[in-house]
C-alpha cells in the first residue's frame, strides 16, 4: 500500500505500525528487507529524514538508490516513471513538494509510495512523533495536543493523526489562519494563554516570512513562562526541527523540562522502518 498522507492510514493500522516499530526498537527487526530495493528521493538539505530512511533500510537488510527530486520533474509521465521502476525497485520513498505528483506516482505504481515530505504532509515525521510521545506518556489518548502557527505540512499531518486516533487537537494562531470545515476534534484559538491551559503537548513548526513580526513572537512564540503561567502539569514542547531560537520559541525551551529533548527523534529510525513493512506487506 502507499502512504502519501496519514488519512490513508486506519487507527488499527496506525496501531500496528507503532507495535512493529516496538519489536523493531529491541532488536527484532532481522534482516526483514533482504533482497528489497528502494529508490530515494531527496534534495541535499535532508537531514533526519533522509539519513533515518537510508540507515533504516539498510538495518533492515535491504538496499537503496538515491536520486535528487528534480529527477521527477522530467518531462517523461510519471506514470511510466512509476511503470519502469517497479522492474528493478521494491518502493518509492519521496520528498518533493508536489503533492499532486505524489498522488499521480501512486495511482499508477504497482509498488508503495511513501511521502517522506511534501508541501501539505509530512507523515512520517508526526507518525515519529506520536509513537515517541506513547512511550513518554501511556496515556497518550488522552491527552490534548495543541498545535501553535499557521497551517502547514506538520500542521496538517497533527490534525489527520488526531482526526484518525480520535485526538482533542487545538490550533492557536491570529483569526486569519482559522480552517472553515476541519472536521470534528478541532477547536482554535487566538490566545495562546487560553489554549495552553488546555494543552498537555504544544506542538510548532517553522514560521513563515509574513508572521516573523515582532506583534506575532511577542503574543505566540513558546516560553517558560507563558507555560508555567497557563500550561498544564508535565506539558510537552515539541518544536519540528528545523526551528529557529527566537521565533516560535524561545531558547529558554529548549533547557527546560518542558522540551521532549533531541533523543525524541531517535523514534523516526524505527517507525519509518515499520512504515517501509507496512506498505510492503499490505
Amino acid at each position: 500500500m502507499h502512504l502519501t498522507d496519514i488519512r490513508t492510514l486506519d487507527a488499527q493500522q496506525i496501531m500496528n505500525i507503532f507495535e512493529t516499530a516496538d519489536r523493531i526498537a529491541v532488536g527484532r527487526g532481522g534482516p526483514l528487507l533482504a533482497g528489497k530495493c528502494f529508490l530515494l528521493f531527496f534534495p541535499d538539505t535532508s537531514l533526519r529524514t533522509r539519513l533515518t530512511f537510508e540507515r533504516g533500510i539498510q538495518e533492515l537488510g535491504g538496499s537503496c538508490v538515491l536520486f535528487p527530486p528534480q529527477t521527477l520533474d522530467k518531462q517523461e509521465d510519471l506514470q511510466d516513471v512509476a511503470r519502469y521502476a517497479a522492474n528493478w525497485a521494491d518502493g518509492l520513498v519521496i520528498r518533493h513538494p508536489d503533492d499532486h505528483k505524489l498522488r499521480l506516482l501512486a495511482g499508477h505504481s504497482p509498488i508503495p509510495v511513501i511521502n517522506a515530505m511534501s508541501a501539505n504532509h509530512h507523515p512520517c515525521e508526526v507518525l515519529s512523533d506520536l509513537y515517541a510521545i506513547r512511550k513518554m506518556r501511556e496515556h497518550y489518548k488522552e491527552l490534548a495536543y495543541t498545535f501553535v502557527g499557521p497551517p502547514g505540512n506538520v500542521f496538517n499531518s497533527w490534525m489527520e493523526a488526531c482526526q484518525v486516533l480520535g485526538l482533542r487537537f487545538n490550533h492557536v494562531c491570529v483569526p486569519d489562519y482559522e480552517l472553515g470545515s476541519p472536521g470534528a476534534g478541532y477547536h482554535f484559538y487566538t490566545g495562546l494563554e487560553e489554549a495552553l491551559a488546555k494543552s498537555d503537548v504544544i506542538m510548532t513548526d517553522a514560521l513563515p516570512s509574513g508572521l516573523r513580526t515582532p506583534e506575532y513572537i511577542d503574543k505566540y512564540q513558546i516560553t517558560v513562562p507563558k507555560l508555567r503561567n497557563s500550561a498544564r502539569l508535565h506539558a510537552l514542547v515539541n518544536p519540528c526541527p528545523p526551528f529557529t531560537r527566537g521565533l516560535e520559541i524561545h531558547e529558554d525551551i529548549l533547557a527546560s523540562p518542558y522540551f521532549v529533548g533531541y533523543g525524541f527523534k531517535q523514534s523516526l529510525l524505527c517507525v519509518q522502518q515499520a512504515i517501509l513493512l507496512h506498505c510492503l506487506l499490505n
